[in-house]
């Protein structure tokens, strides 16, 4: 988490260039990691961005991050992939990147995002195409070429796709 991977610059990207995706909307972004992607809906003009990640540093690091950009961003350290659907107080967008690495825990995200969707959530994925997204589940909205890191990417740039989650 401690290094911008591909989906979350093409997801925070997205956001920045899409302002009113967020923009005065509730944002929770899930597995956060750095915090990018939060920090870029806060900047874009989200009233409130929570982010989530079960690892203690990475919620320290989201928080030091968002000072750091000058935007207020409520890092809490959980796992909420579990629950019935977004935390509460609920969340009129979720965001979700780079997540889609492993079976198991593509299953737990794609099952949480459809249960925030069928809760009226809109649901944007930044992912560079990784053998576990759920395609059939997912729109396009745009591509970008992201640096990549050459240990888990095995290359220097990498077109990566911002994605929405569409009715089953």
């Amino acid at each position: 988490w401690a290094f911008p991977w591909a989906g979350g610059q093409a997801l925070a990207r997205y956001l920045l260039d899409h302002p009113e995706t967020v923009r005065g909307r509730r944002v929770i972004d899930v597995a956060s990691g750095s915090g990018l992607v939060a920090i870029a809906a806060a900047r874009a003009g989200a009233a409130a961005v929570t982010a989530y990640d079960t690892d203690p540093l990475a919620a320290a690091a989201i928080g030091v991050n968002a000072a750091a950009n000058g935007v207020a961003v409520l890092a809490v350290c959980a796992d909420v992939l579990d629950g019935d659907g977004p935390p509460s107080p609920g969340a009129d967008v979720v965001l979700v990147a780079d997540a889609f690495y492993e079976r198991d825990l593509a299953g737990q995200v794609t099952a949480f995002l459809r249960r925030c969707h069928a809760g009226d959530a809109a649901v944007l994925v930044g992912d560079l195409g990784r053998r576990y997204l759920p395609y059939s589940r997912l729109a396009a909205l745009a591509s970008y070429d992201v640096p990549g890191l050459g240990a888990l990417e095995s290359r220097d740039v990498v077109r990566t796709t911002v994605w929405t989650l569409t009715e089953d």
